[in-house]
């Protein structure tokens, strides 16, 4: 992962034992003088992809004379929202056919790819579509379908407090969204995760 240049972890140490003493508790205690630093430590690792160039992820690609879907579903992530800065967290599922060239992508550099778009201040929305957008760019496929489904805590525990409930979100290019039929099979395909991919 790359460095997080921007990141000042003195100053947000300082931030978050300022936001203990506001909520009324002793920043001192025995209990909290340590929890500065370790949630300093904590953002500067789950929101390290901000820096991550998706260019660099899917660079390098394989002659491999494949011009039907591939696909690599259930990918596991968790990200941070951008609302209440409470994670959000479930699957996506990524399929793309590749260019008339037959060139594809290492399958795990897909994985890589959904790890560093969702390892930055986040909504589920915009992560779908940047994840699908980094694919049409770089490697130019004749489609692309990424499905995203994930569970929000910002919904969980506050609010509505709908624990359990799913936001699923799409983003669909090329021939993924002009050919029913290709569309209906990459359906097909990640509906057979699970029931959806969650447990």
């Amino acid at each position: 992962m790359s460095a997080n240049s921007n990141f000042d972890r003195v100053e947000l140490e300082a931030t978050i034992r300022r936001l203990i003493e506001l909520i009324g508790e002793d920043p001192d205690s025995k209990e909290l003088a340590a929890t500065p630093k370790r949630v300093a430590l904590m953002y500067e690792e789950i929101l390290s992809g901000r820096h991550i160039d998706p260019a660099d992820i899917l660079s390098e690609t394989y002659e491999a004379d494949h011009d039907e879907m591939v696909m690599v579903s259930g990918i596991r992530f968790s990200s941070m929202c951008e609302h209440h800065l409470l994670p959000f967290f479930g699957v996506a599922h990524v399929a793309y056919i590749p260019n008339l060239s037959g060139r594809i992508v290492g399958i795990s550099k897909l994985a890589k790819l959904v790890e560093a778009m969702s390892m930055r201040l986040q909504v589920q929305e915009r992560m779908t579509k940047e994840i699908a957008e980094s694919i049409v760019e770089q490697l130019k496929p004749q489609g692309v379908m990424v499905v995203v489904e994930a569970e929000h805590l910002c919904m969980a525990i506050r609010g509505v407090k709908s624990p359990g409930s799913k936001v699923v979100t799409s983003s669909v290019r090329g021939r993924f969204r002009k050919d029913p039929l290709t569309r209906s099979e990459a359906l097909q395909l990640i509906g057979r995760e699970r029931g959806w991919g969650m447990p």
